[in-house]
């Protein structure tokens, strides 16, 4: 009588298995193919769900204001945001360019006042001989013709001449040589004679003019 597990039966039984291998699982996969690792199933992006709202909000409402936009994290900033961001440059680029033509303009003017300024001032004193010539009524002939030409031509250069009787004083167009005491016709201190004329370029005072003047009676 034979023992179970003895003889061919047994023999084949052993050989099948000893030539059958056992798999091993491998590290991180599942124990069983039927049944997933329960952490892969519930593994979510965590940018996924912001990711998601920029989209679905460009679909419903867009285009994005860069104070609208959602900040993630290795997410590029949208085209609109680019396009915000550039604009604000060029504005400020603009603004700068505008502020440097502003200051070259009033450079430039300076420069070509000063140089008129250098050029005329000397030339002050000539006029003041032509002003006593022609108090003393020796301005005649061709004296007169040249006289007339150079004040033509200073004026034409920005050269304005200032100071009449009946003025009233101003400190910072004259310069008061005397007071010849007081004028019941007047209400101000009042310039009552012009001992020289006072010359501007444009606002910029060259010479003071020199006057006397005169007060008012006080009440």
């Amino acid at each position: 009588m034979t023992e179970p597990g003895s003889g061919s039966f047994g023999d084949a039984a052993g050989e099948m298995a000893d030539e059958t291998e056992v798999e091993v699982p491998q590290e991180g996969a599942s124990a069983s193919a039927g049944h997933p690792d329960p952490q892969a199933e519930h593994h979510v992006d965590p940018h996924a769900e912001e990711i998601s709202g920029v989209d679905n909000w460009l679909e419903e409402g867009g285009p994005l204001e860069p104070q609208d936009v959602i900040e993630t994290e290795g997410v590029a900033p949208s085209t609109d945001v680019q396009l915000a961001e550039r604009t604000a440059d060029l504005q400020r680029l603009q603004a700068e360019y505008a502020n440097y033509r502003k200051r070259v303009d009033r450079d430039r003017q300076l420069i070509a006042e000063n140089a008129t300024y250098r050029v005329l001032a000397p030339i002050i004193e000539v006029l003041d001989t032509i002003d006593r010539a022609r108090e003393h009524e020796e301005v005649e002939g061709g004296f007169k013709a040249v006289a007339d030409q150079l004040e033509g031509v200073v004026a034409n250069l920005g050269l304005t001449k200032f100071g009449q009787v009946g003025d009233e004083f101003d400190p910072n167009l004259h310069e008061a040589l005397s007071h010849l005491g007081t004028d019941p016709e007047v209400t101000v201190v009042t310039c009552k004679h012009i001992a020289k004329a006072g010359y501007k370029i444009g606002d910029r005072v060259v010479r003071a003019a020199q006057v006397l003047v005169v007060d008012p009676v006080e009440s």
